[in-house]
């Protein structure tokens, strides 16, 4: 698994960065400019979107902090899980449960009267 790096130095050369026009609560100033910043970081394919504030410069600085979240997510390695032994006596329960089962159906079987 490769590590992705989260510094914004190397985010902002491996971003596509894109610009649109903002609908919903904001004013005027938020639906004439292109205040509303997408970012698509190409290694992963991960986008990010920022529409809360008016400002282009606040939006792009959610964004990449987004972003970083979403890659250190993804930079974390699970553990690998060590499979463990049944204890002796989960065994024998269980061959118990088994064997009462066992005879349950052999109750279940039609007698044969012999002649």
């Amino acid at each position: 698994m490769d590590k992705y790096s989260i510094d914004l130095r190397n985010l902002r050369k491996e971003v596509e960065i894109d610009l649109f026009k903002s609908s919903g609560p904001g004013g005027q100033h938020k639906n004439k400019t292109m205040s509303c910043v997408r970012l698509l970081h190409k290694p992963t394919g991960i986008r990010t979107i920022a529409t809360e504030s008016r400002s282009q410069i606040r939006n792009r600085e959610l964004a990449f902090k987004r972003l970083q979240v979403k890659l250190l997510e993804l930079n974390i390695e699970e553990k690998e899980r060590i499979p463990t032994k049944e204890p002796r006596y989960v065994k024998q329960l269980v061959q118990k449960s088994k064997r009462k089962r066992s005879e349950k159906k052999q109750f279940r079987k039609r007698i044969e009267v012999g002649e």
